[in-house]
């Protein structure tokens, strides 16, 4: 089965932070790693996110150029996410001619078949630089609700969509000033038009009962607020609009980047020679197509990009044709995520309430926050990260749990025998535990086919606990005599085997360490495949270049349990994870030591 997985565009205005990548990161990532072992195939792609007024403050307020500072930014997003092991086809950028094109090539269908009104509308513009507020640095009370700090697109309180000129008393989150109003023209996206589209889509998908609650009855709410919703900007950093007399505007940045999930598998399908390769995840109707992000970006993907697919095929009231891209696929599920907060407050690079991505991996290891976010993240609702939380998780269940099962086992191997010994007739205790794991592929694949990793790290770790009972109840290390030598070749290569397939279960959830494991048993070369940067130029314009985070897949282990390889050269181990001290939340990196 062909598989898109679609990872929300990360926004160039710094680096990552762990709340960024707990929503669309970590459970994309182990989603994908999932179903390529499961044997499907998978294209996950994304890029940067680098248009809108957001980037002109910025580049304002480091005093430089605005393409700079999205080559900047792009740069140190691409390193943050290759380093935590995002298994990405392609990750690329909106700043792309490629992408540019296949926007433009949208908006004229789209346009063509009815689905786009020239309508005036009520712009906030800053009185002190005369730019178009965007909607999200708009703030005011919630007219609904009274919710004192809605934005100027959707209120967080009440769920409703607002306008910029709803909000009582509205003021820019960029410097505190109210906003003047003025009366501009735009091209709105018909949503009236398509509301019967897509309602029937939204029925189907209801009907599947896939959906994470939560979402599904967001996106029903939102069925009910069918208005036209203006796609252009006032304002000269974007995507131009192909329109004569429409120079001065450009497309809402939120328009463009749900338009990215295509582009991307375009530019991908261009780079490795196969230019219509891309067809077979959006044109194929057995094609399934996941969209992952946290929660307050479910309007853009569940809402307008759906609406934008539908305006471009032509299914509205309208009726119409699609243009060159035929008919495309639209989302076979929106996972969604809550947001991880810092100590009970949500993170913010401005009040410094922030943990950035590369501090945590450059100190404590890519998987240890892998680990963290899949077993305490923010799957169908808020959660907390603490320092302390933290480091029990590490400590008690990867370093006590998983790695001593790890090393113990590789210990008395490399001791007794230096290689994975031939076992001789299974007892009882044995096989019981090699069945339970078996079975275990299973129960964890289900859960993960079903967006559940917190239960799916919970039953391999419960597996884990039992491989760990298993060694206290069988005594390998008082197995000494010769006359037991055979007993402890069969415990230990019963451990052995446990260990490959507890391994391999792991391997979407920690596929850094997963690769340690497999060379302490004797693996040579990559068991879990790594994700590479590469620097690559635009395919339509050879003067600029770019980092792309790229790899090569194929060699993904299977999903099922394989036999361990018997005489497999055992070493003495090294720790597979670092056993953690009590972290200062206030230096949790050192940095006044």
């Amino acid at each position: 089965m062909k598989v898109l997985s679609a990872l929300a565009w990360p926004y160039t205005n710094g680096p990552r932070h762990i709340g960024h990548v707990a929503g669309f990161g970590v459970p994309a990532d182990v989603f994908s790693r999932y179903m390529r072992m499961a044997g499907h195939d998978v294209l996950m792609v994304s890029g940067t996110d680098e248009h809108g007024t957001p980037i002109l403050v910025l580049a304002d307020k480091e005093g430089i150029g605005v393409q700079e500072i999205v080559d900047k930014y792009n740069a140190v997003i691409a390193q943050d996410l290759l380093d935590l092991g995002l298994s990405y086809d392609l990750f690329t950028r909106t700043t792309t001619r490629n992408h540019y094109q296949v926007v433009q090539n949208l908006f004229t269908q789209i346009r063509a078949n009815g689905y786009m009104l020239q309508q005036t509308a009520t712009t906030a513009i800053s009185p002190s630089t005369g730019r178009t507020l965007p909607d999200r640095y708009l703030e005011g009370t919630c007219p609904i609700c009274g919710f004192p700090e809605a934005r100027g697109d959707q209120c967080d309180n009440c769920g409703n969509q607002l306008d910029p000129a709803d909000l009582i008393n509205p003021h820019s989150k960029i410097n505190g000033e109210v906003p003047e109003f003025i009366e501009t023209e735009h091209f709105f996206l018909d949503l009236p038009s398509l509301a019967g589209a897509f309602q029937e889509w939204l029925d189907e998908v209801d009907a599947t009962g896939t959906w994470r609650p939560g979402v599904i009855n967001f996106v029903k709410g939102l069925a009910k607020d069918m208005h036209p919703r203006a796609m252009t900007r006032d304002i000269d950093w974007g995507i131009p609009i192909p329109v004569e007399g429409w120079d001065s505007k450009r497309f809402y940045v939120w328009f463009d980047a749900v338009i990215g999930y295509l582009s991307a598998s375009i530019e991908w399908a261009r780079r490795i020679g196969e230019p219509e390769r891309w067809r077979e995840w959006w044109n194929d109707p057995a094609a399934k197509t996941y969209y992952f992000q946290g929660k307050d970006n479910i309007t853009f993907h569940a809402q307008i990009w759906p609406a934008e697919l539908l305006g471009y095929m032509g299914k509205g009231d309208k009726g119409g044709e699609p243009g060159e891209y035929g008919e495309l696929n639209l989302p076979t599920e929106v996972v969604a995520s809550g947001f991880l907060n810092l100590s009970g407050a949500q993170f913010s690079t401005s009040r410094g309430n922030v943990i950035y991505v590369q501090d945590m991996i450059a100190k404590y290891g890519a998987d240890a926050l892998r680990y963290f976010i899949c077993a305490a993240g923010p799957e169908t609702q808020d959660s907390d990260f603490t320092w302390e939380e933290f480091v029990a998780r590490n400590n008690n269940e990867l370093v006590a749990g998983w790695g001593n099962l790890v090393n113990r086992t590789a210990s008395m191997i490399a001791k007794n025998f230096g290689e994975v010994p031939t076992p001789a007739m299974l007892e009882p205790i044995d096989e019981s535990l090699l069945t339970a794991i078996r079975e275990g592929f299973e129960t964890v694949g289900g859960l993960l086919e079903a967006q559940r990793q917190k239960a799916a790290i919970a039953e391999v770790m419960r597996l884990v606990r039992m491989a760990n009972k298993y060694v206290t109840d069988t005594e390998p290390f008082r197995l000494k005599g010769d006359d037991q030598r055979e007993r402890l070749a069969t415990v230990l290569h019963t451990l052995a085997q446990a260990i490959t397939d507890l391994n391999t279960m792991i391997a979407p959830f920690l596929p850094h360490s997963s690769n340690k494991v497999a060379r302490t048993f004797g693996a040579t070369g990559e068991f879990m495949p790594m994700p590479r940067i590469e620097q690559v130029r635009d395919l339509d314009d050879d003067s600029r270049a770019y980092p792309i985070i790229t790899g090569a897949y194929s060699g993904t282990p299977r999903w099922e349990s394989r036999p361990v390889q018997v005489g497999a050269p055992v070493a003495k181990p090294t720790p597979i994870f670092a056993k953690l001290d009590k972290i200062d939340p206030a230096d949790p990196f050192g940095h006044d030591a």
